[in-house]
């Protein structure tokens, strides 16, 4: 029995054989195989060589006939792979070391170019990025049998991988992908976001865990403790067994909770809402007791399909949202693509810094085609019901001018085409960077409501990539720099008599909700499984309490107090959530 610890990113207990995803882009692990499968593992290689020569022989037909440079690399590249002596160095690799062909593949040519680059010959040393190539041709073919496996499951598994994209995650089939683990990523990555969202329990940043599991084995995910164990013994599966009960009738007492109105003891009013990725979703909002959508994240429409959205794709999926809620609030954050988000098939430049680079309203704005279909689609959507639209990552008020310029340009061309629409559409933005949060007082002039997204406020303001496994210890809302930021944007927006509300996920932690309604938050928006949860802390408390929480935590100096005394507070009114 192996135990490895995590961080939970999205709660629940998942019992189950594991499928393992491999990455052409990352490392592959070593996994062992039985004598027995040694045959069927060759065969995937000689399958995979036959595949990737027929892939490159119809690329060279095409590409090659206009470039002839093209067609000799080609042919080198097509010299390898039809080169018997070279393939047979890996299928004796997977017969004498009994490991699995994407193994062999990765080792044996990794082998060859490190050989190729040690070579001081300049042309011979260059030969390496040829057999960087072939390997990651050969490994899209062999690890297409596993998405494949993926797509087409009959049988509960839990996902392990070194990472997934939010897309693989969204894609799951939740009949069958009880949960998953990766070794990347952090609380507030898109994937864990998604998860949470879907309530699939996962825990990500583990160390070198794909290495030590096999097909044979038994995996258990603890997604409330962060916990991963591998081939656990019988008496763990029974302890964990009774757990996942636990945990499942604690939830189920928590649904008696959802036609009672969030109102704290000394009957203050608390509006929950719910984060969505896909329409569909907005039913489940409804059956947690949401009072509608605080945060549409329309980019999930970009990414889960292999073409960009037409304008009735857009239209289509924001009226399924709207007539889901019954005329509660939806607000749309227009397209927050780039970082880790780029739609399928689109051709993006590498940037070093992705997350400091072309996302979000900086990529709508030079993407004013695409910005500007969206727009359309949610204006027209704006009369079925109360349709609110919101600009993501402005860090400057021209920015959101800008913003504001393109929507009236919309609006005067569904005037002169006769189109319906709200005129008097709310038009709000996410604070998440600490110029926003600095100059809040300004930006509330031209917004009607601000909604802060600490996901990325909390990345900003501590310099910490929330998605990087490394330092994701050191993204926290509890640090007193990100606290003042909240602080002053509600002061400010309470002063120009906007709306305000917390849509990033520390709304979603049981933790944070005392110190956040202390600080005069009074609407949340959270992962639709949250809901519940989230509400039975707001009727176990009064604002007295809540407001002397919030004196207490602007006294302290340190995160580890604050985390502590938070804590504390949270479970003596909610213990089951610990």
């Amino acid at each position: 029995m192996e135990i490895r610890k995590g961080i939970a990113v999205s709660p629940g207990i998942a019992i189950c054989r594991p499928l393992v995803i491999d990455s052409k882009d990352y490392r592959i692990p070593r996994r062992s195989i039985k004598p027995s499968s040694r045959a069927s593992e060759v065969k995937r290689i000689r399958d995979a060589f036959a595949d990737a020569i027929r892939e490159l022989t119809d690329l060279a037909e095409v590409q090659g006939s206009a470039d002839s440079k093209i067609k000799d690399i080609f042919a080198v590249h097509l010299r390898y792979l039809r080169d018997k002596s070279f393939r047979k160095s890996i299928t004796d690799y997977v017969s004498s070391e009994l490991t699995t062909a994407e193994y062999a593949v990765y080792t044996k040519l990794n082998e060859i170019a490190f050989h190729f680059e040690s070579v001081k010959d300049v042309y011979i040393s260059a030969r390496a990025s040829d057999i960087y190539d072939i390997e990651k041709r050969l490994l899209t073919q062999l690890l297409g049998d596993v998405a494949d496996e993926v797509e087409h499951l009959k049988e509960e598994v839990v996902i392990i991988a070194h990472d997934l994209t939010p897309t693989q995650t969204a894609g799951f089939n939740r009949d069958f992908v009880k949960g998953f683990a990766t070794e990347a990523g952090g609380r507030t990555s898109h994937t864990a976001i998604v998860a949470r969202s879907l309530g699939i329990p996962a825990v990500v940043a583990l160390e070198d865990t794909t290495s030590s599991i096999t097909s044979d084995s038994t995996v258990i995910i603890d997604g409330n403790r962060g916990i991963v164990i591998v081939d656990p013994d019988d008496d763990m599966i029974a302890q964990y067994r009774k757990y996942a009960e636990d945990f499942l009738s604690f939830e189920h007492k928590l649904d008696a909770l959802r036609d009672l109105p969030a109102v704290t003891r000394d009957g203050v009013r608390v509006m929950l809402m719910g984060n969505i990725e896909f329409p569909a979703e907005a039913v489940i909002v409804k059956n947690k007791g949401g009072e509608g959508i605080g945060l549409y994240r329309s980019e999930f429409l970009y990414l889960y399909s292999g073409s960009e959205p037409t304008e009735a794709d857009h239209y289509e999926a924001y009226s399924e949202a709207v007539k889901a809620v019954e005329g509660k609030p939806v607000v749309i954050r227009t397209m927050d693509l780039g970082a880790d988000k780029l739609p399928q098939g689109s051709s993006h430049i590498t940037e070093t810094n992705p997350v400091l680079g072309l996302r979000s309203i900086r990529y709508c704005l030079q993407h004013l085609t695409m910005f500007k279909t969206q727009l359309r689609a949610i204006l027209r959507a704006s009369v079925l019901g109360d349709v609110r639209v919101m600009f993501p990552l402005i860090s400057n008020l021209e920015e959101l001018r800008q913003a504001k310029m393109i929507i009236r340009d919309v609006m005067e061309d569904l005037d002169d085409e006769g189109r319906p629409y709200n005129p008097n559409l709310p038009i709000g933005i996410m604070i998440e960077t600490p110029s926003a949060a600095l100059t809040a007082s300004l930006l509330s002039g031209p917004s009607d409501f601000f909604s802060i997204g600490t996901n990325d406020l909390i990345q900003y303001t501590l310099a910490v990539d929330r998605a990087n496994e490394r330092v994701s210890t050191l993204w926290t809302p509890a640090d007193p720099a990100v606290l003042r930021l909240i602080r002053s944007v509600i002061h400010d927006a309470n002063k120009a008599k906007i709306g305000l509300s917390v849509c990033g996920e520390v709304a979603s932690d049981p933790q944070y909700i005392m110190l956040l309604l202390g600080m005069g938050v009074r609407t949340l928006s959270l992962a639709p499984p949250m809901i519940p949860e989230i509400k039975q802390v707001i009727r176990s408390v009064t604002i007295e309490e809540c407001n002397y929480l919030a004196r207490k935590v602007a006294t302290m100096d340190s995160q580890r107090q604050i985390k502590n005394l938070l804590r504390d507070s949270t479970m003596k009114i909610l213990p089951e959530a610990f």
